[in-house]
């Protein structure tokens, strides 16, 4: 199941908001529409955000009435800032745009080859999407064994990529191979991403899951239920490891119960640029917190706090996966220390 799509000038992804409900398929013809969905969480998880932004910028190649190359530049200009206002943590979002516009400036032609190449290079950000999850996948599963529980937060499958996963990529490619897994998801409050999406999809690749509630990974790792964690990340910096609210706990649990804590995630992610103290977290609206849907759970007035990620420092990291192989600690903080990815024989 492809999450996004450029069909002709429109793209057409499904509203992640609606899951599990009911399976609704949006279609944009803007970038502004691109932007809203983004910011609405119809659209989320850190390369489908990047997928996502790129396709924004294509449709306003795409729809744009402009006559030579520095006037469609400042539109595809206007458009990429509208998307980096969307949501300011995940760094593939930023990447992509980038990506996007680096080809751009430095591209040769007329207005029109100009408009093809953005358009292309949208569609090849998000067929890249698909190869690299895949071997994540391939990567990640080597180090699943026949009969392990892996305990993942939030989603981190097809639904936040255009296709695959990042953390399920590793459990549903050692599914494929064979190997009897299971699945502890945690609901992932306040949105619900493991109860609403992580759980929806891997029963419908038929992948055995069990969902239990944030407050219970402590009880679940100290009975012996779980063998390993895998989860994502919206940013790696030089430090840390940014992703969704509750994973620094889980890191935290884990390393005392012995647990291995893997993070997956493609080299887009990565911003060795920054360390912790640079990322900002984003905080949303505190009616993510006081309703579960329309239904009001808290006193009307309450004071709340929402950072909808948080930050899990290095040393809770057994290794981190990317397209390009496994990283242990050690390989990490040798590369920061470079400068420079180099995975040598991995």
């Amino acid at each position: 199941m492809r999450t996004i799509e450029w069909r002709d000038g429109v793209v057409v992804t499904i509203d992640q908001t609606m899951l599990p409900d009911r399976e609704d398929w949006i279609e944009m013809r803007g970038c502004h529409e691109v932007a809203e969905a983004i910011k609405r969480m119809k659209i989320r998880g850190a390369p489908l955000i990047g997928a996502a932004a790129a396709y924004g910028l294509a449709l306003t190649a795409y729809y744009s009435k402009a006559r030579n190359r520095d006037d469609l530049l400042r539109e595809i200009e206007q458009s990429a800032d509208m998307l980096r206002r969307t949501r300011p943590t995940a760094v593939n979002l930023f990447w992509a745009i980038e990506r996007i516009l680096s080809k751009a400036r430095s591209a040769v032609g007329d207005v029109d080859a100009l408009k093809n190449l953005i358009i292309e290079e949208a569609k090849r950000i998000a067929e890249e999407d698909v190869i690299v999850n895949r071997k994540i996948g391939e990567y990640g599963s080597k180090l699943i064994l026949d009969g392990d529980t892996i305990l993942t937060h939030c989603n981190a499958g097809r639904l936040a990529t255009v296709d695959y996963g990042t953390a399920l990529a590793a459990v549903r490619f050692a599914w494929e191979e064979g190997k009897h897994i299971k699945v502890i998801a945690t609901e992932t409050r306040p949105l619900l991403q493991g109860a609403r999406l992580t759980a929806y999809e891997l029963m419908r690749d038929g992948i055995p899951v069990t969902l239990i509630t944030d407050n219970m990974v402590g009880y679940v790792m100290s009975r012996g239920l779980v063998d390993k964690v895998f989860v994502g990340a919206d940013r790696i910096v030089q430090d840390a490891v940014i992703n969704k609210i509750g994973t620094y706990s889980i890191a935290v649990l884990a390393h005392e119960h012995n647990i291995p804590f893997y993070v997956a995630a493609p080299l887009s992610t990565f911003d060795f640029h920054s360390t912790s103290k640079n990322v900002i977290i984003e905080e949303r609206g505190a009616e993510e917190v006081t309703y579960i849907k329309s239904i009001r759970i808290a006193p009307a007035g309450v004071s709340v706090l929402n950072p909808a990620f948080d930050i899990t420092p290095i040393k809770y990291v057994s290794a981190i996966i990317c397209e390009k192989g496994i990283l242990s600690k050690d390989d990490f903080e040798r590369i920061v220390r470079e400068g420079r990815i180099n995975f040598g024989a991995s």
